[in-house]
């Protein structure tokens, strides 16, 4: 599955950057967008937006202030959802996300991932 990480970060105690690590840990195919560029594990951080094609799911680690500059970027990949990580929660780009057929969900990725229903 092809998962895009917006807010990656290099600092090992975040939770995108845990994130990205067990994602790869269950096989997935991580990209990211993140402010400064580096690697976590063997994936490599963008600083900018990338035209990714057949991208199953959108994890957010950015608050709903700084979502807006993502609204259009998200909606034009189409991803089939969108999880918003404790924090994240924005109503305003539920309605966007509804309104373009993509499924979305406040959850944490990190269960998600190590109880299987990811």
């Amino acid at each position: 599955m092809k998962v895009l990480v917006i807010g990656a970060s290099l600092n090992s105690a975040r939770y995108s950057y845990k994130a990205i690590e067990l994602l790869r840990t269950h096989g997935h195919v991580v990209y990211t967008y993140g402010l400064k560029e580096g690697m976590v594990a063997d994936v490599s951080i963008r600083t900018t937006k990338e035209a990714y094609e057949d991208i199953d799911t959108v994890t957010m680690y950015v608050n709903p202030k700084r979502q807006v500059e993502f609204y259009d970027y998200i909606i034009g990949l189409k991803p089939k959802r969108l999880i918003f990580n404790p924090g994240t929660e924005n109503p305003e780009f539920y309605e966007l996300l509804t309104a373009n057929h993509i499924a979305y969900e406040e959850a944490c990725t990190l269960v998600l991932l190590t109880t299987n229903q990811f």
